[in-house]
């Protein structure tokens, strides 16, 4: 049983930072690939930011060049830091963990967190 939990969710006004974190047990976090994922009201849940086994990552354009996923392995944590908040950021956000192959490519997002909400006030 994989378990993720995701930390510290809020309230901030456009332009501010919020840094997310995502401590996982159950499992050696470095088999896994993670990602990011965030779902606002009425809308589709969607994959923003993602990290691999050795660290490599893909950023939806949105929110490119504003938040940075990273990863420690040994401390099966994973972190979003979210620079530049605007008001369309404002969704649920959640954290996820991807099984991987032999040779460390991401299969699906198996694994879920129960979510952390973020609140972009303009």
């Amino acid at each position: 049983q994989v378990q993720l939990v995701e930390s510290g969710g809020g309230s901030v006004q456009a332009g501010g930072s919020l840094r997310l974190s995502c401590a996982a047990s159950g499992y050696t976090g470095s088999r896994y690939c993670m990602g990011w994922f965030r779902q606002a009201p009425g809308k589709e849940r969607e994959a923003f930011a993602t990290i691999d086994l050795v660290g490599k990552t893909g950023y939806r354009d949105s929110v490119k060049g504003r938040f940075t996923i990273s990863r420690d392995n040994a401390k099966n944590t994973l972190y979003l830091q979210m620079n530049s908040l605007k008001p369309e950021d404002t969704a649920m956000y959640y954290c996820a963990a991807a099984p991987t192959t032999a040779i460390g490519n991401c299969r699906n997002y198996d694994y879920w967190g129960q979510g952390t909400q973020v609140t972009v006030s303009s």
